[in-house]
């Protein structure tokens, strides 16, 4: 760990799903407005906060690769355009992050130096130590793995205290049924690892699920698109379902 604990306890990782950049009201894979409404929590909570905030972004809006290998395409292709698809968020928010707040840097995990630097883990962590808001893309620059899964190895890596993943579908938590299918679902305020596991809680992917637990990393699951709930969650406030 750093020698410097006082950062360490206030650097955290926000994973967001592709699909909370899109429009509910309309065919758009990036709303601007949605994107900018974002941007504006995510630059005030941070400086409110003095926190340092890294971003893991998904690319659901535009691609999955499992969307490709359901029709046929071979899996490594589809899954390189899945992370092409994170790029393109990326830059999006990044964009949208800089209009409204504090200076951000897009490190990509496959290499395109036109658009955004390559990761490297001490560039990371230099970044976040001079106020600036990381976004990491393109996963980890390999097919097979989610963006679950490269959002907490990238909180891992930079010694983050926490890996925040927020939804999008209206969902505040993790539940013990389908919340949208099932009235009578219960909501968790804290679970453990094992409790994930063994009831197939389906909250992230097996693999990132299990690399949080061994490597000793919280995940805390909130609802990302209910207003101030970003802040609350970064604030350390009671709120979503706490796994550790």
């Amino acid at each position: 760990m750093s020698g410097d604990t006082t950062k360490v306890r206030r650097r955290l990782v926000l994973k967001m799903s592709g699909e909370a950049l899109a429009s509910s009201a309309s065919d758009e894979t990036i709303d601007a407005a949605v994107v900018e409404r974002l941007a504006l929590e995510i630059a005030t909570a941070r400086e409110e906060l003095d926190l340092e905030l890294a971003i893991v972004v998904g690319g659901g809006n535009i691609w999955r690769g499992t969307t490709g290998t359901g029709q046929g395409m071979d899996r490594t292709t589809s899954d390189t355009m899945g992370m092409l698809a994170t790029v393109i968020n990326a830059l999006a928010l990044q964009d949208a992050v800089e209009r409204v707040g504090p200076p951000t840097r897009v490190l990509s995990a496959v290499h395109m130096a036109e658009v955004a630097e390559p990761y490297i883990r001490r560039r990371a962590i230099r970044h976040l130590e001079k106020g600036r808001v990381v976004i990491f893309a393109a996963g980890m620059g390999n097919p097979y793995f989610t963006t679950d899964t490269s959002a907490a190895l990238r909180a891992a890596e930079i010694e983050a205290v926490m890996l925040l993943k927020g939804t999008h579908s209206g969902v505040d938590g993790v539940y013990n049924a389908d919340p949208k299918l099932d009235p009578t679902a219960v909501r968790y305020d804290k679970l453990e690892f094992m409790d994930v596991v063994n009831q197939d809680l389906r909250v992230m992917d097996l693999t990132a699920i299990t690399f949080c637990k061994d490597n000793g990393l919280p995940v805390l699951v909130f609802d990302l698109m209910g207003p101030g709930n970003l802040r609350r969650a970064l604030a350390g406030e009671e709120i979503g379902t706490l796994i550790q």
